[in-house]
């Protein structure tokens, strides 16, 4: 039977039939937990399994990416526990220097083309990014999966969803994503796998790639993937390990519960407005907006390419008096490329102040919440109200951060 790619990663983890709405056993490559979650899963590993052994520890690790280093005296006893934990048991922490998990996974080579990974992170599908299935789960189950190596799973229906046309020079990954967020709602690809096709597509590189797939979770599906090789491969997929960086392809006639038109074709910079990442309008029509701070990172954009675009824009030019920019690798090889290209230089010269790797104000617990009043413009994926503080936040591209900051308003790089 013909199959779609998510599909064909599940048939290569199970030995029951992969076909749309049947529930299988899945084998897992990958089963982690991060400092928000992990706890749980020591305390019910503790209390449902006592001293009986995990599947395979070198195959589970434990992230700590949300408050990295602890700030708050339950986040450093949260980690020590899951630290203690993984020395009894031999498994591998990637701990508060490292950055975001998810990341961290993909540059050591754990998450490859083709594979699964589990974890406690909502986001754990942008590891379809690199056409790995991944997936957030609770703590119980991810509990199941550090014993057995395996979890239950309902294979989703796939969409199709075709981009039409090219956007203009000046629209990035994250415009190319954003307006995807606002045309496909939480509805249409919502609990199933989103294939996506198209030059527009076709052409972005991993980082591009890592940009789509992180935001998925905003339009309520269960993974994205964009299949066959990655266009412009770029300095992130050089720093990741493995069998190169192709997605797996769906075969020919395989079933698709539907093909979705998107017509992105001189597709312009644009900004998602709070308190919704769906509710997206062109930076056009939002220019001038007041603004107090901003952040450039996040699993979203926290790569290098997204670092080299923010400081191209702020090269020569400083972040306007009573604005905050806050800028946070994604990892620390991502930190160490700064350093080494003087892109580190460019940023703090213009005033910005660049924090060290993890998920920054997407998450709280890390450096960089937003206080009641205060209005963000920042590169995350999620702009609910409460979600990085109290003020509210527009999401855009690095590009379109950087700029704002600049001005001190919201405005497109062009516009300086």
């Amino acid at each position: 039977m013909a199959k779609t790619v998510i599909e064909k990663i599940v048939q290569a983890h199970s030995r029951d039939e992969a076909a749309a709405g049947r529930i299988v056993w899945m084998d897992l490559d990958v089963r982690s937990a991060r400092d928000f979650g992990g706890p749980n899963v020591v305390k019910h590993f503790e209390r449902e399994y006592g001293d009986e052994p995990l599947d395979d520890p070198a195959r589970t690790a434990f992230t700590f990416d949300l408050c990295a280093p602890a700030c708050t005296l339950k986040y450093a006893d949260n980690q020590q526990a899951c630290r203690d934990f993984a020395r009894k048991r031999g498994i591998p922490v990637y701990d508060v220097d490292r950055g975001i998990g998810s990341h961290v996974l993909m540059e050591e080579g754990l998450a490859r083309p083709g594979g699964t990974a589990v974890g406690t992170d909502s986001h754990m599908n942008i590891l379809g990014a690199i056409g790995c299935f991944g997936q957030g789960m609770g703590d119980v189950d991810i509990t199941f999966a550090f014993r057995t190596g395996r979890t239950w799973f309902e294979v989703p229906e796939s969409v199709r969803v075709v981009l039409k046309g090219m956007p203009s020079p000046r629209a990035t990954a994250k415009d190319l994503t954003l307006h995807l967020c606002r045309i496909l709602g939480t509805s249409k690809i919502a609990l199933r796998s989103a294939e996506f096709y198209g030059p527009a597509a076709a052409g972005l590189d991993l980082a591009g790639r890592i940009t789509l797939c992180s935001m998925i979770t905003e339009m309520a599906g269960i993974i994205g993937f964009v299949p066959g090789p990655v266009g412009r491969p770029g300095k992130t997929a050089a720093a990741f390990p493995g069998p190169g960086t192709a997605a797996p392809e769906a075969d020919p006639g395989a079933r698709y519960a539907a093909e979705i038109e998107v017509d992105v074709d001189g597709l312009e910079p644009q900004v998602a407005l709070p308190p919704s990442p769906n509710t997206v309008k062109p930076v056009s029509e939002v220019r001038g907006a007041r603004i107090d701070s901003g952040f450039i990172g996040s699993c979203t954009n926290g790569r290098i390419e997204d670092m080299e675009a923010a400081a191209a824009v702020l090269r020569g030019r400083k972040v306007r008096p009573g604005v905050m920019l806050k800028i946070v690798p994604a990892t620390r090889r991502v930190y160490e490329e700064m350093l080494s290209t003087g892109i580190l230089k460019i940023l703090f010269d213009s005033g910005a102040i660049v924090l060290n790797p993890g998920c920054g104000g997407c998450a709280e617990g890390h450096a960089g919440l937003t206080g009641k009043g205060e209005v963000e413009i920042g590169t995350g994926n999620r702009n609910f109200p409460g979600k990085q503080g109290k003020g509210p936040v527009y999401l855009a591209s690095p590009e379109t951060v950087a700029a704002s900051c600049a001005k001190g308003e919201i405005a497109a790089p062009g516009e300086l």
